[in-house]
């Protein structure tokens, strides 16, 4: 059985949406990093290859779209999903234009965190079979069972 754990990035100001969602992932087969900020997040991804970013958009610092046009421009196999406080249609069309997997406004509880991720995550999967990004990942993944496809899933 592959016992293959996904990196996810939580980026968000606010301690406790970083507690929430650092805990709903690691219950879901996740090693997950929350950082504060922007700048801290994209020192992390310097540090670590991460399968998912789950990326606030208002934060001090850099802020979340400039974080997405960089995470998509240097690391473009890294899915991210936008979850924001302040949405609105003009920010949903700039982080899905941009290459956001999805977006989502604030509050989103456990179980669409964990649904977030594993569909993040299985787009990833199909992308990388097709022949996208990092397509040696793709050739590691062929034996998988049906099951193991949603690695997040609780």
């Amino acid at each position: 059985m592959n016992t293959l754990r996904r990196n996810v990035l939580v980026v968000d100001d606010d301690e406790g949406v970083r507690l929430s969602y650092l805990r709903s992932l690691e219950g879901a087969r996740c090693d997950v990093e929350a950082v504060p900020d922007g700048n801290e997040a994209l020192q992390a991804m310097e540090r670590s290859a991460f399968d998912l970013v789950m990326l606030d958009l208002r934060m001090p610092g850099t802020d979340g779209m400039t974080v997405l046009r960089t995470i998509k421009q240097r690391w473009p196999e890294s899915e991210v999903v936008v979850i924001t406080g302040y949405p609105s249609i003009e920010s949903a069309k700039e982080a899905i234009r941009l290459g956001a997997n999805d977006y989502f406004a604030k509050p989103v509880g456990p179980d669409e965190i964990i649904k977030a991720a594993s569909t993040a995550l299985q787009h990833k999967e199909w992308t990388l079979r097709r022949g996208g990004p990092d397509s040696n990942y793709a050739n590691s993944c062929e034996n998988i069972t049906r099951g193991e496809r949603n690695r997040c899933a609780a």
